[in-house]
């Protein structure tokens, strides 16, 4: 197939993807409850992209006053039959990525005292609520509200507040597979460029080696990723492999190396005159990565080995993505890493059954005879990822600032 069709499938595939556009970090809030005796403070962290949700046509963000109320009516304390009383609601001073409010209930008494989170559950059903709680007897313990279990009881029968199992991030980690488009479209680049079992072990082993990675990285504090460049930079890679499967159905990886390279060095460009929000730097290198391993992909007889480099690099963004809003929260390092390994494992769990499934479904397909030509399926799709990428790459490393 000729570049010029090609590059009319990619606009193809753009035009039919325009209307995804889920970022790669899931729907998340963050929240930390206080309990003293009969009084509970209440500390609610939203990153931007979440209030933003609240928005008129002509906002970025929502107003405080607007967030505030929102919250305080979705947010609530009771002991036993009661409600607590709540103070009005304190919007804090944002950081660079969250928006915090803070309120303090009063309670009639210590006794019986229950949690009630559902901000955000009736805009994002698939939303989850990471709530510390600090009860009057010193424990600090970890939850998590969704939209099946929005009420958490601090003291009396077995639903006593506990830390959330580990079974429930796994469960999170299989979930963020499965609700990750821009996971599964990576995922399909790489089964697609996958000819044999040995190159899907490389590609898992790739991304197990940068969840492993970013597991110690996190824990430790040394790295505190950008959730908006990691959620650009992972669309790029769903390009790039796009963009290595046409390289190496045509033998021509040139052409392609010289068009992702010089696009990102031209963003560069852009960057450092003030356009956009993706820092020059990092265009600058993701350009000259990308072009020099299209290069090299295209014209080594079996890239394989080498594609556990992308698969690595792919492991250590997308695990970023979670860990930072973890890490904003600053939880003790045994509990980000008892979360961040259940959350992982389910991540490879997820991964293992999406990319199974896939081959299953193909291997039915040939059986059945109702399978198109390999080449033809490779390129067409392949191309609609070079599409699907840089449309989600361009509009989350050029969207206005929140």
């Amino acid at each position: 197939m000729r570049i010029a069709t090609l590059a009319r499938c990619a606009a193809l595939g753009l035009v039919l993807f325009t209307g995804v556009t889920d970022a790669h970090t899931k729907s998340t809030s963050y929240s930390e409850w206080n309990v003293e005796g009969a009084s509970v403070r209440l500390v609610y962290t939203v990153p931007l992209v979440e209030s933003a949700r609240l928005k008129r046509a002509d906002e970025t963000q929502p107003a405080d006053a607007r967030l505030a109320l929102y919250l305080a009516a979705h947010l609530s304390v009771t002991a036993g039959t009661q409600p607590c009383s709540p103070s009005p609601p304190r919007v804090l001073q944002a950081s660079a990525q969250f928006r915090r409010v803070e309120i303090d209930y009063r309670c009639a008494g210590s006794a019986h005292i229950v949690l009630h989170s559902s901000a955000f559950f009736d805009l994002v059903p698939s939303h989850v609520s990471l709530a510390q709680i600090r009860l009057s007897d010193g424990r600090v313990i970890q939850q998590i509200f969704t939209r099946d279990s929005q009420t958490l009881a601090t003291s009396g029968d077995a639903n006593s507040a506990r830390d959330a199992g580990i079974l429930r991030y796994i469960q999170m980690g299989i979930v963020h597979i499965f609700t990750g488009t821009d996971h599964m479209a990576f995922l399909l680049g790489l089964v697609l460029i996958s000819r044999r079992p040995r190159d899907l072990i490389f590609v898992v082993t790739g991304f197990t080696m940068g969840h492993s990675i970013t597991l110690a990285l996190a824990v430790t504090g040394i790295i505190r990723p950008h959730a908006q460049y990691i959620d650009a930079l992972v669309a790029l890679t769903i390009a790039m492999i796009g963009a290595e499967n046409i390289a190496v159905a045509t033998h021509r990886p040139g052409v392609l190396a010289a068009w992702l390279g010089s696009s990102l060095l031209l963003m560069a460009a852009a960057s450092a005159l003030g356009t956009g929000t993706m820092p020059a730097l990092v265009l600058l290198g993701a350009g000259l990565f990308a072009a020099n391993y299209l290069m090299l992909a295209g014209h080594l007889p079996d890239a394989a080995r080498l594609r556990i480099v992308v698969t690595v690099v792919f492991g250590l963004i997308h695990g970023f993505g979670f860990a930072a809003n973890l890490l904003e929260q600053r939880l003790p390092s045994a509990q980000l890493l008892h979360i961040l390994f259940g959350f992982n494992l389910g991540v490879e769990i997820g991964q293992l059954t999406l990319v199974l499934g896939v081959l299953a479904l193909v291997a039915l397909l040939v059986r059945l005879k109702l399978a198109l030509p390999r080449p033809i399926v490779v390129e067409t799709v392949s191309a609609g990822l070079v599409g699907l990428g840089t449309y989600w790459f361009i509009s989350r490393a050029f969207a206005p600032p929140s």
